[in-house]
């Protein structure tokens, strides 16, 4: 190599040709691959999650070591240059191979303005669960910035390397999808790779570390602190102290739930309701469990005019919802048919067939729904079979890989236990244990992994997302079809067709498929403490005088209703179940659809529910905590703080030792006042010298440094001596200091 090729690639050299000063061992070797192998950590960690969750993990696998041979074989044949036009051709394949691997009936949907509006979701907080083909997706994607960042870092490029690896860990962090501990991760990685890659080779790492170490620490506390995506699915470590509202979490019109911890609820009216029927005011379903949360797949149509109506027999159920706040969200009986009123053409239709406002509905607009209600019996849901549409399996069956083998062992128990032979009944027994073995609370702390599997084994209570994501979970391990749904329970009843809706209303339930029945609602979470825990909110929040808490058809009282003759459908006689009157879904829940279930007082659940003594610290509180450490410790050395610590403590506290060292430690003390207030001592000046010059006069000045004369060129010193000379030091310290007073 000449000296005008200091990088080893020469212009003149096919870029193709075998660079023989290149050497795998030690470009791998390098101290700033410890920060790229960081970095590319985070952003596979993600894709890992993803292919977890939507289809294994064993071909990423595969890819990402098929990828690092392939870098590892063309980094001493190809330059910086290359690399990058490289990998923009392999991320332009990969695109190319998930647009052709989604259905060839959802392609033709497709054009260059979906494929837009995507890319600016998936920029502005879209989950990557949200795409249909999530593991082909993450299959595409990874080559490109892996085998350009491996290439460019082998090549001794870690700044265009880390450019590279953190452009898709930045996407990750747009979607939501990076939580902080990844986030973090990536970087410390990034700041690591720059920083020895740049100042290892010029020998200036050990006078510059705390500069690095002060950057890494600015960078974790942004990202930690500052939401980059409004709603983003990633929490940041600082956070305010409030909790989240229920109503926020399960209902705000988003694309995905996330499963929190505390949370409270708001006694705020939302909407009225004028309906023949009581019924759950549904908003939406989510198809997709991530382990810690659920999202909904697919993509949202303008409403056309009318939607099908399920396919068994049904209840026509009319209803006008009126916004007494702005809604996000479109309420409605499940199942919707038909929309009218002004808000009809910002309809949307999500994927599950439900009703999505596209704009918000202003405070007073009001909008009507016609809704198909399903009609069947339990002896129709016993004998709906299990001959599910591949739509419906392939969508409502799929969980992820990593969640434990015991949460299908504890489902298939429970049916044993209650001696289900059909889907419904698996469905009422897995009702029914959840209902009697778990307790209801708002107050819970969030668990790591799998919610279901936590919620089954580790915690004694949660609330209603916590039971119907166990639910469902439990559901789908046993091959039944099974969605969290979440919308608002009946309200309270003001007139014999009328319902005030409040936040606190808000609730996430769960909808099994039945084969020529359709989506049939079971609601796991035990209904009296938490209508009683709303009751006592909304009571709180009329005493404390709260605003909107009421209409002027609400209040303390409760509408009472006239007495009639009970319809003979509620008596149980014809074993209906959806077609009944009835005001709360959870009724219907643990009432008619009991029979069969069996005893469960005996099958004690796993797990003790929590520890009784203090929780440990998350990973990221953990990695965050010591990241503050390691910057507060390089901010000191930046800015002496360290220096001035050591001095401070050092002057004021003199550990005892041998006569001699104790005199000489004394003086050295005292003359360090000396030089901090006047001028050091010169060299070649003497101990007398040195005091004549600058004028002391204080006597024990002149004793101490008369002891130090003797004991450090005579070796003469007694114990008498030492306590002298470091009882005065210590009195012309606390005297005494480098910024206040001066010794005379």
């Amino acid at each position: 190599m000449t000296a005008a090729e200091p990088s080893g690639e020469s212009p003149r050299r096919s870029r193709l040709a075998v660079d023989p000063d290149w050497s795998l061992r030690d470009a791998v070797a390098q101290p700033a691959m410890l920060g790229v192998a960081l970095l590319t950590a985070s952003y596979l960690r993600v894709l890992v999650h993803v292919t977890d969750v939507v289809g294994g993990t064993t071909l990423l696998a595969a890819e990402v070591v098929a990828v690092l041979v392939v870098g590892a074989f063309l980094a001493a044949r190809v330059d910086a240059r290359t690399a990058l036009l490289g990998s923009a051709g392999v991320l332009v394949g990969g695109m190319l191979t998930y647009y052709f691997s989604i259905p060839a009936s959802q392609r033709a949907l497709i054009d260059f303005g979906v494929v837009l509006r995507d890319l600016v979701a998936l920029l502005s907080g879209l989950s990557v669960f949200r795409l249909v083909q999530a593991d082909v997706w993450a299959l595409a994607v990874l080559p490109a910035p892996l085998l350009g960042s491996w290439l460019l870092a082998l090549r001794g490029r870690y700044a265009t390397s880390v450019a590279v690896g953190g452009t898709a860990l930045g996407l990750f962090v747009l979607t939501g999808d990076a939580g902080t501990l990844t986030t973090l991760t990536g970087v410390v990685g990034a700041a690591v790779a720059v920083g020895l890659g740049e100042l290892a080779p010029r020998r200036a790492l050990a006078a510059h570390w705390d500069t690095v170490a002060l950057v890494v620490t600015a960078m974790v506390v942004v990202t930690s602190t500052v939401s980059v995506v409004p709603g983003g699915g990633a929490s940041p470590i600082v956070a305010g102290s409030s909790a989240p509202t229920l109503e926020g979490n399960v209902v705000d019109n988003a694309d995905s739930v996330g499963i929190v911890g505390a949370i409270r609820l708001s006694p705020e009216v939302r909407f009225t309701v004028e309906s023949e029927r009581p019924s759950y005011w549904r908003v939406g379903a989510y198809d997709r469990f991530t382990g810690g949360s659920w999202v909904r797949t697919g993509e949202s149509r303008p409403y056309g005019g009318g939607l099908d109506a399920p396919p068994g027999a049904t209840t026509s159920v009319e209803q006008t919802i009126t916004a007494e706040t702005t809604l996000n969200s479109m309420p409605a009986a499940w199942k919707p048919v038909t929309v009218r009123g002004n808000v009809q053409q910002a309809t949307q239709v999500t994927a599950e067939d439900g009703l999505r406002a596209a704009a918000p509905i202003a405070e007073g607009e009001s909008y009507t729904v016609v809704s198909e209600r399903p009609a069947y019996t339990t002896r129709a849901l016993r004998n709906a079979g299990t001959d599910y549409p591949d739509g419906v399996r392939s969508r409502y069956l799929g969980l992820p890989d990593s969640t434990p083998d015991r949460v299908g062992e504890r489902a298939a128990a429970v049916a044993e236990r209650a001696n289900a032979s059909t889907p419904y009944d698996t469905a009422v027994a897995i009702e029914e244990y959840l209902e009697s073995s778990k307790e209801y609370s708002l107050n819970v702390e969030r668990p790591r992994g799998s919610v279901a599997d936590a919620f089954l084994f580790e915690m004694e209570a949660g609330y209603c997302t916590y039971y119907a994501t166990t639910m469902a979970v439990m559901l789908r391990t046993q091959g039944i079809p099974a969605r969290m749904a979440t919308g608002y329970t009946t309200g309270e009843r003001v007139a014999e067709d009328e319902w005030v809706v409040r936040g606190l209303n808000a609730h996430a339930w769960v909808e099994v498929y039945f084969p020529e029945v359709g989506w049939v609602a079971f609601d796991p979470t035990p209904s009296a403490p938490r209508e009683e825990t709303g009751e006592r909110r909304v009571s709180q929040a009329r005493e404390a005088g709260e605003a909107g808490v009421d209409t002027n058809q609400s209040g303390p009282g409760e509408w009472t209703p006239t007495p009639t003759a009970t319809p003979e459908d509620e008596s149980g006689a014809n074993d209906t179940v959806g077609a009944t009157s009835t005001p709360d879904l959870a009724d219907i829940a643990g009432g008619q659809r009991t029979a069969g279930a069996g005893e469960l007082g005996s099958f004690t659940p796993g797990g003790s529910g929590g520890s009784s003594g203090p929780s440990l610290p998350s990973p990221e509180t953990v990695g965050y905590g010591l990241v503050l450490l390691f910057g507060g410790i390089a901010a000191g050395r930046r800015f002496g703080i360290d220096d001035r610590l050591y001095r401070f403590v050092w002057l004021r506290y003199q550990p005892r030792d041998a006569p001699v060292a104790d005199v000489e430690r004394a003086y050295d003390r005292v003359e360090t006042l000396l030089a901090a207030q006047r001028r050091p001592r010169r060299a070649g000046e003497t101990v007398a010298d040195y005091l004549d010059t600058l004028g002391v006069r204080d006597d024990r000045v002149r004793r101490v440094a008369s002891l130090y004369e003797r004991a450090h060129y005579a070796g003469d010193a007694t114990a008498t001596d030492a306590d002298d000379a470091v009882a005065a030091a210590d009195a012309l310290v606390r005297e005494t200091t480098p910024l206040l007073g001066r010794l005379r």
